[in-house]
């Protein structure tokens, strides 16, 4: 082939592939506008289900209320009830101090209500027996939209006895022998009454609302930690029990086989042992499930 015609060639194939390049990224630009209107298109029917949705949940909600009201009637019947909730959840606990859970035993009731359209916001309402903390009977907090679109809270002013304003304590505090406790204690729950700082970002109020109302009585049913412990205690009590049975079994029977008594071999008992640990460690988990579910 002469040099000219490899020259020619060559001008050929660079101007099929810039032919192509222009395709291409033609082909890419009409891609992206379709996938723009098939955007647009979902967008639509996801603000559509989110309407439908909101008018769902607008009636369930409704259709929830006479059984929230059940609910708190017999919730009334069990003393301790809500402080014994909020000490058991894990997120709420880490709130309190010790005169918090004290304060909190005098609490009889929550409510949760969502406002009409639920998406514009909440109130949470305490409802307090008569204690020497406070004069309120009821405490709220409540979230909403204010004027610009923007979350936006406000609470009721708690009305502390003389020298019971729990906002106001150290977080230290001095003991009776004048020293300082070694750990310090968490900001009092009370003072969420009074944060308005980021509503749009409320954990505790989240947490009340979406987790502990709809189902309080598995955080009341949590249970107790050091019984759970001292159950695992006796279940290792119970194993070196028997292992030590098992140890004397097998020497008596060595015994037993050198000295060739009259009366044959003995051999422990070791299976009723066996069997009463079985089953007492199948009823102690099966407890503990179900107070979990």
């Amino acid at each position: 082939m002469s040099a000219s015609a490899a020259k020619v060639s060559k001008k050929e194939l660079n101007s099929n592939h810039d032919g192509a390049d222009e395709t291409s990224e033609k082909e890419q630009q009409e891609a992206i506008e379709h996938i723009d209107e098939v955007q647009n298109e979902i967008d639509r029917l996801n603000e559509q289900a989110s309407e439908e949705i909101l008018k769902v949940e607008q009636k369930y909600n409704k259709l929830r209320q006479p059984f929230f009201q059940k609910r708190s009637e017999l919730i009334a019947k069990i003393p301790n009830f809500w402080v014994t909730t909020f000490v058991n959840h894990p997120q709420v606990s880490a709130l309190l101090g010790e005169e918090d859970e004290e304060a909190l035993h005098y609490l009889s009731r929550v409510e949760v209500t969502e406002f009409e359209d639920i998406k514009s916001g909440y109130r949470i309402d305490f409802y307090f027996d008569e204690n020497p903390y406070f004069e309120n009977k009821v405490l709220s907090k409540e979230f909403h939209l204010n004027e610009s679109g923007d979350p936006s809270s406000k609470s009721t002013e708690i009305k502390w006895k003389s020298g019971k304003d729990l906002t106001k304590r150290s977080s230290q505090t001095q003991n009776k022998a004048g020293r300082k406790r070694q750990h310090e204690e968490p900001e009092s729950f009370f003072t969420w009454f009074t944060d308005h700082a980021d509503a749009g970002a409320d954990e505790l109020g989240e947490v009340i609302k979406d987790d502990i109302w709809p189902n309080p009585l598995q955080y009341y049913l949590v249970p107790d930690m050091d019984d759970e412990e001292g159950e695992g205690e006796d279940d290792e009590e119970d194993e070196e029990g028997l292992e030590d049975i098992d140890e004397e079994g097998d020497e008596d029977g060595e015994e037993d086989e050198e000295d060739d008594g009259e009366d044959g071999e003995i051999t422990p008992n070791v299976t009723y042992f066996h069997t009463h640990f079985w089953i007492k460690s199948f009823s102690s988990n099966m407890r503990s499930t179900a107070l979990h579910t």
